[in-house]
């Protein structure tokens, strides 16, 4: 499932490509949207927005898409003369003139008042996004350190969106790594200076995914790696997806275990707890 960063990527690159124009042609195939195409043609796209990993498409007459993309959902830049994706299902193409966006394979769209969309039953239970820039480790420290989280695993802690919105699996094995916690831990048994470590790191490693297109690793290691042959998943990460290869920090092997029902990768010799 793409994250926080994979998301707001795809909303720039979908702002890019047509925020600003007139939408002359509307495709919903979709049956939930279907009904809408009149409210949508001839309006202006006027942002994507992105809250965790869902994203809002926002018109001038005050209406907006919300979208999920799930598991298998997918954003596309096209001109409208290329031909759909195979072997994905189109949801949704917005087009003016030539250039057109599609959603293909998502199931979790609806269309919204542009002021009630936060009422939506999954934006209103997200905590605050990973990547707005009002966040700050100082926030970050006060959620760990709050009653309604602070016992809770931070393997558990930080897949549950109501803590931070966009952090998924691998931003969660990279950032407990590079904060040098384990994931087993709550923030009530860390000493103050690894939670303060622990928030700061958790905004740097979203931060740098984002720009760096999903790269957490340092950016002279990752360079080194693919000059010696490694492709883009292979120099992507510091544990995450690398079970039984050796911790680029202490050369003990990676651990893969399961945390909520997802795999977590842990080096338990530099992530020891306190």
């Amino acid at each position: 499932m793409p994250e926080g960063p994979e998301i707001r990527r795809a909303a720039d690159a979908l702002s890019y490509a047509i925020a600003g124009l007139s939408i002359d042609h509307v495709r919903l195939p979709y049956h939930r949207l279907r009904p809408f195409g009149p409210r949508l043609r001839g309006q202006r796209i006027t942002a994507f927005r992105t809250h965790g990993k869902a994203l809002l498409t926002d018109f001038d007459n005050d209406w907006t898409i919300y979208s999920h993309n799930q598991l298998y959902g997918l954003w596309q830049v096209a001109h409208r003369q290329d031909p759909l994706l195979p072997g994905r299902a189109l949801r949704l193409e917005l087009g003016h003139q030539d250039r057109c966006i599609r959603l293909y394979s998502a199931t979790d769209i609806s269309l919204w008042r542009t002021d009630q969309v936060v009422h939506h039953p999954f934006i209103n239970r997200l905590g605050p996004d990973i990547l707005d820039p009002m966040l700050t480790p100082a926030i970050i420290l006060a959620r760990l350190t709050s009653a309604r989280f602070r016992n809770q695993s931070l393997g558990k802690l930080y897949l549950d969106q109501r803590f931070l919105a966009g952090v998924g699996n691998y931003l969660r094995s990279e950032i407990l790594f590079r904060a040098r916690v384990n994931g087993q831990c709550k923030p009530n048994q860390l000493p103050f200076k690894y939670l303060t470590r622990l928030a700061r790191q958790t905004l740097e490693t979203s931060l740098q995914s984002y720009n760096t297109a999903g790269i957490t690793l340092n950016a002279r290691r990752a360079a080194s790696l693919r000059k010696a042959g490694a492709d883009f998943e292979q120099s992507r990460f510091w544990v995450f997806d690398r079970a039984g290869l050796p911790c680029y920090q202490c050369g003990q092997p990676i651990q893969r275990s399961t945390m909520v029902s997802r795999r977590l990768y842990t080096c338990f010799s530099c992530q020891k707890s306190p």
